[in-house]
């Protein structure tokens, strides 16, 4: 890893418009993510069969992947239950539960945003609006690009990736968070794949892409072991996985109703999934997920811990305050060995 940076954006959005319903049902955190599940219809190509590493061989006794002249082995995956609220138990039904859920629920609270965001001149990451210019998270050869975005919900991220020159696709379980994007596109005239679709399972071919990019889709809805490996087998060699999603931190002082607290609510080992009722989100401790993203071949480049503005609004889930004291997010940036 290169470095482990903090940043503090200077802006964020008004009125809380990049403060999207991710955390347990209510309008509290970043972007308008569907999670990425079960695949129903196809804009795409015949997904390939060979992924840089399987969820199965991630989570196997005694597997380890060498990536360059150090092996990481990965402990077994075993079944945790932390509290009432957070458990790992392998295989779940989480992909329709979260289908329904956005289909239910979700996208009728973020399709009003996705006009501000698909407009938006310089992209703006997370609850707290990073800057691009303040993170970096595009590549600079972005221009030509094959792009995929794995939880596209309304597509507004691939709307910007297209607006720099790449080519992206974005891929969605939700209908009616695609549908509102095929409306963005008509609305702004920028035309690209969408694909009703499960991002543990992309219907496209090996070595694909140049970028696979999560802002709160698949890096929150989807499992951990199912969908990094599937942007492994996606990526050329060298091609990049960025992600934003809930820092473990967060996901360790939220209770299960109220707002982030400076006490923690639950243990961090076995810290894999937050169930909450009607739908379930994925958080890995860090530890675990760099021990995941180097089993898949990934370099991780940087971690950058968000710190909220001064001044910056509260949210039912976090407030400012506590936000610039600790994370409440957090991006990933990766490489692709090869």
């Amino acid at each position: 890893m290169s470095s482990i940076t903090a940043a503090a954006p200077s802006t964020q959005h008004e009125d809380g418009e990049g403060a999207e319903n991710l955390g347990r049902g209510r309008q509290v955190l970043v972007g308008e993510r569907g999670q990425a599940g079960e695949h129903d219809a196809v804009e795409g190509e015949k997904y390939g069969r060979h992924a840089v590493c399987s969820a199965e061989s991630a989570r196997a006794p005694g597997f380890s992947r060498v990536s360059g002249t150090l092996e990481i082995p990965l402990p077994e995956q075993q079944h945790f239950r932390s509290n009432a609220s957070m458990t790992h138990v392998g295989p779940a039904d989480h992909v329709e539960q979260n289908r329904r859920f956005w289909d239910d629920q979700a996208a009728a609270w973020h399709g009003p945003l996705a006009r501000d965001h698909w407009a938006q001149v310089e992209p703006s990451w997370g609850l707290w609006a990073t800057p691009e210019s303040q993170v970096s998270l595009l590549p600079d050869d972005i221009e030509g690009m094959r792009t995929v975005e794995l939880g596209c919900g309304t597509a507004y991220v691939s709307a910007w990736l297209a607006r720099a020159g790449a080519h992206p696709v974005g891929i969605d379980v939700s209908e009616k968070q695609l549908a509102t994007a095929r409306a963005m596109q008509a609305e702004f005239g920028i035309d690209f794949p969408l694909v009703l679709g499960d991002a543990e399972k992309v219907p496209y071919e090996d070595n694909t892409f140049g970028l696979a990019i999560s802002e709160y889709g698949a890096s929150l809805w989807c499992d951990p072991y199912q969908w990094i490996p599937e942007a492994a087998r996606l990526l050329v060699p060298g091609g990049r996985l960025v992600f934003s999603r809930y820092s473990p931190l967060f996901a360790l002082c939220v209770p299960s109703e109220g707002p982030v607290s400076t006490t923690l609510s639950r243990t961090q080992f076995g810290l894999t999934q937050l169930n909450w009722g009607d739908h379930v989100e994925f958080v890995l401790p860090h530890g675990e997920m760099l021990r995941l993203l180097r089993a898949c071949g990934f370099v991780v480049e940087d971690l950058i811990e968000i710190q909220a503005p001064q001044p910056a609004r509260d949210y039912p889930e976090v407030s400012a305050d506590w936000a610039q004291q600790w994370p409440s997010e957090e991006i990933w940036k990766a490489r692709l060995a090869g």
